[in-house]
């Protein structure tokens, strides 16, 4: 034989043993199942290890970064990337990734906690107003309802958030229906909290004692729901110093019965309606306006709807309780409720026969009603400390609100990360023939993963998302701003006297409490994911009251050690 024909042979031999290997392969790809077919990516085998928390952190950090390449490799280009080298060239690859982070954010969350701040004093104004020293339990709704309105309103800018980034809106007829069955669905679920809140609000007035001073109409923190929330309220007491008109006498004697309930039920009802379908309007717009200029909604819409929705429902409360406050002893509050409870029944309705939201309708209950539960143990902390501590109301609305509002951020963000590596290559343009799209459900379980490269989570197919890590490094490091600027206003508005030693234990237990905000968040989505639950739905209420025990925690031991060291914080006197 030839060394020609030898060489001719080994091609031969060469080209059979790859015809074989080609066959074999596709002899596997005809024995899958045809959504293990459609998805092609070894993602799916990392996403089943994740179901059976059978994963290493490294998988768990590619899966949630939205990223294809292994859990190690990820870890050495994010050590490389740290390392400025020379010429800061590891910051330019960290800062493109990061950007859209800090643009986004850092803004919305500096405004978010502002406009929180000067909700008190809209708070105090409201509890001045002839409905609320007349009928004391308006007041006491007020914390009730903001908790579980704000919740339900954080969900609703993740769903869309998560359904905005997988691409499921670019489509306008499923965009129409979605936001419109999202729409409904609030309104279902604003009419149900809103009553709840109504009923625990009636029930706080057998309990909580009621002074004479119109003044002191403010429910106290023990009866509050929400740590974050209820805060707002304490917030008058900096207002309280200044000198205000006189009030015009009104009874101010406690009321019950079912004319008092009815008053109760149709204020919170009708102004937790119109505040869904105000709020739940502008939150839809927005997510779509992200979408449409290419931001990422997961940065911007939970803090925003946050603040948003404790603003617009105080006012409308305030506005529908002055309006109802001369029919008090009418059938007109009867008829409001009738009327809610007709609209409740139509949206309903609507709600079942969507598609993309009529499994939500049996879900996430347990944790909105869990989270309230959970707020009234920091209730516990709010009556100890508040009026032991001057200036722990102020303080407490950024070391338990702002970590909470970047811990909603980051869930938002994973779990758009974790939804979308759970649909096949194409699906994350469209909702791939799913009932419900953006919906966390076994099917898509058995369905995830990415087919290559990174999850287009802000429209932009070719940009490299950052690692779990380089976002929560991100978002630590944009609230610091933050928190300075706002111990500045503090000082600068006259509101407080920090001393220096105050001032730098407050930074230190912001810090950590940010960091376990970021900690929590991630451990909690990734737990509710484990288990097939939808994070869009289960982690922002939970994540929420656990921050709102934690922050004000630490806020008592920031006061504490300071006042062991021979400091105190004092309120500026007014002038007057």
């Amino acid at each position: 034989m030839t060394p020609q024909t030898h060489h001719a042979d080994v091609e031969l031999e060469t080209l059979h043993d790859a015809d074989e290997a080609y066959d074999e392969q596709e002899r596997e790809r005809e024995d899958v199942s045809p959504r293990q077919k459609t998805n092609g990516s070894k993602f799916h085998e990392q996403i089943e290890e994740l179901e059976n928390e059978d994963y290493s952190e490294d998988d768990e950090e590619a899966l949630l970064s939205g990223n294809t390449q292994n859990g190690t490799a990820r870890r050495r280009e994010w050590s490389g990337s740290i390392s400025l080298g020379s010429g800061g060239s590891g910051m330019k690859r960290i800062w493109p990734q990061i950007r859209d982070i800090v643009w986004e954010s850092a803004p919305t969350l500096l405004l978010t906690t502002i406009g929180l701040l000067f909700t008190g004093e809209l708070l105090d104004q409201v509890s001045r107003w002839r409905a609320m020293r007349e009928v004391d339990q308006l007041i006491m709704i007020i914390p009730v309802v903001l908790n579980l309105k704000g919740n339900l309103e954080m969900n609703l800018s993740a769903r869309l958030g998560t359904a905005a980034n997988v691409g499921e809106l670019d489509d306008p007829v499923v965009r129409r229906k979605m936001i419109f069955g999202n729409l409904t669905l609030l309104q279902v679920q604003a009419t149900v909290v809103s009553f709840v809140a109504a009923c625990v609000a009636f029930l706080l007035g057998f309990i909580v004692p009621r002074t004479t001073e119109p003044e002191a109409t403010t429910p106290s923190p023990d009866a509050v729901q929400n740590a974050t929330r209820s805060v707002i309220g304490v917030l008058m007491d900096l207002a309280v110093r200044r000198p205000r008109p006189s009030l015009p006498p009104v009874d101010t004697s406690r009321k019950t019965g079912f004319h008092t309930f009815v008053m109760v039920a149709s204020t919170g009802m009708s102004a937790a309606c119109l505040s869904g379908l105000v709020l739940g309007s502008f939150m839809c717009g927005l997510i779509v306006l992200c979408r449409h200029f290419g931001r990422d909604p997961d940065n911007i819409a939970p803090p925003v709807a946050s603040c948003l929705g404790d603003l617009i429902t105080l006012v409308l409360v305030g506005l529908v309780s002055t309006l109802l406050i001369p029919f008090l002893y009418t059938f007109v509050p009867l008829f409001v409720v009738f009327g809610v409870l007709l609209i409740f029944f139509l949206c309903l309705t609507n709600t079942l026969r969507n598609p993309y939201v009529r499994d939500l309708v049996k879900e996430g209950w347990t944790p909105l009603f869990g989270a309230m539960v959970i707020s009234s143990t920091t209730g516990i902390v709010l009556d100890l400390f508040v009026s032991r501590y001057e200036g722990f109301a102020l303080l407490a609305v950024v070391i338990s609100g702002l970590p909470g509002a970047v811990g909603s951020i980051f869930i938002s963000r994973l779990s758009t990360a974790l939804h979308a590596a759970a649909l096949p290559v194409s699906g994350y343009r469209s909702v791939n023939g799913h009932e419900n799209g953006h919906h966390h459900s076994g099917d898509e379980e058995e369905n995830g993963g990415l087919g290559s490269g990174s999850v287009p989570l802000s429209g932009k197919k070719e940009k490299q998302e950052p690692s779990t890590m380089l976002v929560m490094v991100t978002l630590m490091v944009i609230t610091l701003p933050v928190e300075i600027i706002f111990l500045a206003m503090l000082r600068g508005f006259g509101w407080l006297r920090l001393p220096f030693m105050f001032v730098a234990s407050s930074v230190l237990f912001f810090c950590c409490a940010v960091f376990a905000s970021l900690m929590i968040a991630r451990y909690l989505t990734s737990f509710l994911w484990s288990r097939k639950l939808d994070p869009d739905i289960y982690a922002l209420p939970i994540h929420s009251a656990l921050m709102d025990l934690i922050g004000q925690s630490l806020l008592v031991l920031c006061f504490e050690i300071v006042s062991l060291l021979g400091f105190a914080v004092e309120a500026k006197p007014h002038a007057g």
